[in-house]
């Protein structure tokens, strides 16, 4: 597989690269760029944070999960190609001098890059934006202070030429080609190392003849797999240049998100229809982690803690799948089956996650020990209709609770049908012993797991009638 792309403004070409090589490391040890730190090589500390851009614009990423193939076609710049070439320094960089953001200066180049990717964006939400970047050293104060420094400032045209920086043609290796059409004659179905297909049908003729191979959208998950477990993946697909799974469609009846729609693009689509689904998203991960992680592989890897299955089971979500020409469409909820297993046959995948339209009763309560960048201990939705005070309709589901994400049918049943007061929420609490038997582990207790969920619905109840309940909005 032979990958091209352009590094602090210089064309890169690779060929015959191991495909899950990752960028940290080729950036380190093969090209001596050592500015990019590792810290904690899972996409935590945002160490190794750079700025990736393509034809849809910049974004921050974490180079210790992010594996080459993912960069084909695309600019990166690293902390050491920030400055001009004649050696003028970043708005960001200055401003960290000038506010003395620095002290020990591990973290700081991640830093740099998370600050001159947000002002080339022209973001100024600097908490947010900086919260994927770990500093044990400044408490942060220098630091949101050099970024707010550097709001006005210009940016720099060496940084906005990457922008202009589109292959229109790439010649690609044999392998690639491979993976970019079905299996035919004259290219049999061998299993290569990597297969890069270019459009949705392309991967699907691929992945029915290689239903074995490990698919890789966001790698915000398998890159773990690689660095943290060492697991040897002896056959990947990579999802990156099917453009067509990026597609996100809003009409008045529906709203549909491709399966490798990143995390930040259905966090603003969802802004404006569910606002605590979206408000969710933000504390979901980092901005270089949801810039990679896809809403299909939040989906897919059928973790009992992905954030985004119970709000989107609330919300009746269809799952659409996909297994070389055929499609199916089911109930979100019914592709968790168990823990570590989903509805999913050999070679099929997921292409889609669509919901209907419907007036914004959604509330998504997360519970973490950190605020920001945390796994959830216990994350609940609640979706309850209303008519004239009776509820008419309910739908809730949890993550955190069970073996996959689970929706909480006793509790429903004792909802719907009666009014919608004090008395009916607390009769309804007692229904989550009956659908819930959580475990303990390092982040809750059962016992806790289950109070909370009790108490959550009281704070829905209080949420819809106006009271508030905001952790950030009450004050004493």
């Amino acid at each position: 597989m032979t990958i091209t792309f352009h590094l602090n403004g210089e064309e890169v070409s690779l060929p015959d690269i191991e495909p899950t090589t990752t960028l940290l490391d080729w950036l380190r040890q093969d090209r001596g760029l050592t500015g990019t730190k590792e810290g904690c090589n899972e996409g935590d500390c945002g160490a190794c944070t750079v700025m990736v851009s393509d034809q849809t614009g910049a974004r921050a990423l974490n180079a210790c999960i992010l594996f080459l193939p993912q960069l084909h076609g695309k600019s990166i710049r690293t902390v050491e190609g920030v400055a001009s070439p004649d050696g003028t320094l970043h708005p960001a960089q200055q401003a960290m001098i000038d506010h003395h953001g620095s002290q020990c200066g591990f973290c700081t180049p991640g830093f740099i890059m998370s600050m001159v990717t947000a002002h080339t964006n022209g973001a100024t939400d600097h908490d947010d934006q900086l919260a994927g970047n770990l500093c044990r050293c400044t408490g942060y104060a220098p630091i949101i202070r050099a970024a707010k420094a550097a709001e006005n400032t210009p940016v720099p045209k060496w940084v906005t030429g990457d922008r202009s920086f589109i292959f229109s043609e790439i010649s690609r290796g044999e392998v690639a080609d491979r993976g970019a059409e079905p299996p035919s004659a004259s290219h049999p179905a061998e299993p290569p190392a990597a297969l890069r297909p270019t459009s949705s049908d392309a991967l699907a003729a691929t992945y029915v003849q290689h239903p074995n191979a490990t698919l890789i959208a966001g790698a915000t998950d398998v890159g773990l797999w690689v660095t943290k477990q060492l697991r040897d993946l002896e056959e990947v697909i990579f999802l990156e240049g099917c453009a067509d799974l990026k597609e996100i469609t809003v009409t008045d009846s529906e709203v549909r998100f491709g399966a490798m729609a990143d995390m930040n693009r259905v966090r603003a689509t969802l802004a404006p229809l569910h606002p605590s689904f979206a408000e969710m998203l933000r504390r979901f991960a980092s901005q270089q982690v949801r810039a990679a992680a896809t809403i299909g592989g939040n989906i897919a890897n059928g973790s009992p803690i992905g954030d985004s299955p119970p709000a989107l089971i609330a919300l009746r979500a269809q799952l659409h799948l996909r297994q070389g020409d055929s499609r199916r469409q089911i109930p979100l909820e019914a592709f968790f089956l168990d823990y570590g297993k989903q509805d999913r046959a050999p070679g099929e995948f997921v292409e889609a996650v669509s919901f209907a339209r419907q007036a914004d009763s959604l509330r998504v309560y997360k519970l973490s020990k950190r605020f920001d960048q945390d796994i959830s201990a216990v994350l609940g939705a609640f979706n309850v209709t209303v008519v004239d005070g009776v509820v008419s309709a309910a739908c809730i589901a949890f993550g955190g609770m069970a073996a996959s994400p689970k929706r909480a049918p006793h509790v429903e049943a004792a909802l719907i049908g009666q009014p919608w007061s004090e008395a009916t929420i607390a009769a309804a609490q007692a229904a989550f012993d009956v659908d819930f038997s959580p475990m303990s582990d390092m982040r809750a207790s059962a016992s806790y797991r289950l109070e909370v969920a009790r108490n959550m619905l009281a704070r829905y109840f209080d949420d819809l009638n106006g009271t508030p309940e905001h952790v950030l909005e009450v004050s004493a």
